[in-house]
Formats: structure tokens, sequence, C-alpha cells
């Protein structure tokens, strides 16, 4: 009696961790060639080549400062320090978080100086926009207001990377958050300077990849979560290691492309 007892309960128990052994984990999706940054991150590739410390400010609102995250170590800036240590052994490269909760451009263009511009960055990582869409702020003024902080950021050299809206329910519900990416991206091409698709990527987890929301959404329907904000530092990470490694044509040689 007892060993058809104890049988059962271990069979009963069996269960459940046969059926975590065949759920398969959550796959981090970001496909090179939706990732792939236009342009090289020449700075960043100077510092790895010279072995001298790489310092990445990451400034933006919640989704920098970690809203949505378990703990600060859970943040994307955290997560992707962490990432291109492991990437780049050896490197010293330190990723300054300066995200603010609520912050629009022109709240996060007060700061710039004490918050970018003083730390003398080698890269600078600016996410913005989502706030500005959720508040149904006209876009009118946007492109002005973004092009003056990346003349502050080139004032010191240093290479850029624009992060646009996540794909979240709150976000995509609002009717200029289609006009917002693509502000976003054309500003980005006009002004010469990189882009990580941010809204794509997320785009792609829910339509192609068919995850629900809730795997990569906090239950606010805005903010993400640890999942999320770790595969968005993985693929920072791939993007910007491809961009810093990528060859720069030299002025004569691009004077011999047709």
């Amino acid at each position: 009696m007892k060993q058809t007892t104890v049988a059962a309960l271990l069979a009963t128990l069996a269960v459940p961790l046969a059926a975590r052994a065949e759920t398969p984990a959550q796959i981090c999706d970001t496909p090179l060639d939706l990732i792939r940054l236009a342009n090289p991150l020449s700075h960043v590739s100077q510092k790895l080549n010279s072995g001298e410390p790489i310092t990445i400010v990451a400034i933006g609102s919640s989704s920098t400062a970690g809203a949505g995250a378990s703990s600060a170590a859970a943040n994307y800036p955290s997560r992707l320090q962490a990432e291109l240590t492991q990437r780049f052994p050896g490197h010293a490269i330190t990723v300054l978080n300066r995200g603010v909760n609520g912050e629009e451009v022109a709240d996060m263009l007060r700061r710039f100086d004490t918050a970018v511009v003083a730390a003398k960055p080698d890269l600078v990582i600016w996410q913005l926009g989502t706030n500005s869409v959720l508040r149904d702020h006209r876009l009118d003024d946007h492109g002005a207001s973004i092009r003056a902080g990346l003349a502050k950021i080139r004032s010191v050299g240093a290479d850029i990377v624009l992060i646009d809206p996540q794909y979240a329910p709150k976000v995509i519900a609002k009717p200029e958050a289609a006009p917002m990416v693509e502000l976003l991206a054309t500003t980005a091409k006009q002004e010469d300077v990189d882009l990580f698709p941010r809204f794509s990527v997320m785009k792609r987890w829910y339509d192609v990849d068919h995850m629900k929301f809730a795997s990569f959404v906090s239950p606010d329907g805005l903010h993400m979560n640890d999942w999320s904000y770790g595969c968005l530092a993985k693929g920072l990470t791939m993007a910007i290691a491809e961009a810093a490694n990528r060859p720069v044509l030299s002025a004569a040689a691009m004077s011999m492309v047709p």
C-alpha cells in the first residue's frame, strides 16, 4: 500500500517536471539584418583598438531608468554593461544610467550638460519619444529638439545611437505612435546617426514569433520586463559589436566608390 502511494506521489511530481522540460524557452529574436546600425561606431572602435576604457551614457525616460524591471541589475543599461563586458573581455566598459521616469525630449535636453556632456562619453544611447506619444503631444517641434540634443552629443565627439519607442499595448493604442517611430527614423537618416529599432524588434516578437504581450511587457501594458530588457541589451550588444568592428572607409577610398 505504501509502495503504491509513494509511486503515485512520484508520478504526480514527475508530470510538471516533464512539462517544464518540454516547454521551450523564449528565444531572444534580434536578427542582425533588422538591428544592424547604419553607421560604424568609429569612436568606440578606436577605444577598443587602443585598449582604453569605454564610457557609454544611456539617457532616456523610464525605459532607461528601468521601470518594470525587478531590480536595478535587470534594467537594460546594467544588462548592456554585462553583455558588452562578456563580448569584449579585458576591456573596461562602463554604462552610466541617466534615465528619469516620465521625461520627454525637452526635459532631457535641460540636463544634457550634466547628465551626458560632463561624463565625456564615447557612445551615447538616447532612448526617446514614448512619453510624448502617451501624452498625445504634437510632434511638430520634436525634430528641432532632437537635433539640438544631437549637436550637444557631437560636441564631445561621441558616437550616437537613438532608440525609438517600445511596441506595447499602451503605446500602439496612440495615434502618434507610428508617426513618432517614422520621425525618429527620418531624423536619424537626415542627421547621419544610428538608430536601434526597438519598436520593430518588439513588433517582430508579437507578429512573427507569436509571443504574447505578457511575455515581454510588464502588467502595466507599457514598460518592458526583465526578459525584454535583457533581450534588448543582447541586441544592442550585437549591433554595437558589429558596428565597432566594421571597417571605416577613408576619404580616399570613398572617392573611388562609384
